[in-house]
């Protein structure tokens, strides 16, 4: 098992859920959000974010890069965003990520986690002198403050 096992971070946005949601599921803008992942394109003729749409995601650490494929699990329009990203080889799943939007009076409560379910062993190795679980919690919640500053920009 991975040192990352989970984590979750929320944030409150003046934005409201639907405009939030809005964000989140256009995956061709990930790369303005996520300090890891730089690109994201829809896979197999997809277009918008509906349960069983594949999309690739591009992600960089430092000089490091690679590819990851996902599958939209989840999709409710201003409730919830759900994918899982699958292992090239093997089509296992490696890594579900959340993101849950709550109401509020005056904006959205957005929550992003992410549960690793599945790792190969030399991702697990190459992980142990630097541990993957401190850089996914610093990017969860940048891409958060990134996402907020986004739909405050557009809600204004």
């Amino acid at each position: 098992m991975p040192t990352a096992k989970r984590d979750t971070a929320s944030l409150s946005i003046a934005a409201p859920p639907r405009l939030v949601y809005q964000l989140i599921t256009d995956i061709t803008r990930m790369g303005e959000w996520s300090p890891e992942c730089y690109h994201c394109v829809w896979l197999d003729g997809a277009s918008a974010a509906v349960p069983g749409a594949r999309f690739r995601g591009y992600n960089k650490r430092g000089k490091i890069r690679w590819q990851t494929t996902a599958v939209v699990t989840s999709a409710e329009e201003g409730r919830l965003f759900a994918f899982t990203t699958l292992h090239d080889k093997t089509g296992a799943e490696e890594t579900t990520w959340r993101y849950d939007l709550q109401p509020l009076r005056d904006g959205t409560v957005l929550t992003e986690s992410y549960e690793f379910l599945w790792c190969p062993l030399w991702a697990r190795i190459v992980e142990f002198p630097v541990p993957r679980d401190r850089q996914l919690g610093r990017g969860i919640r940048q891409t958060l403050s990134k996402l907020k500053a986004a739909a405050e920009q557009q809600a204004s």
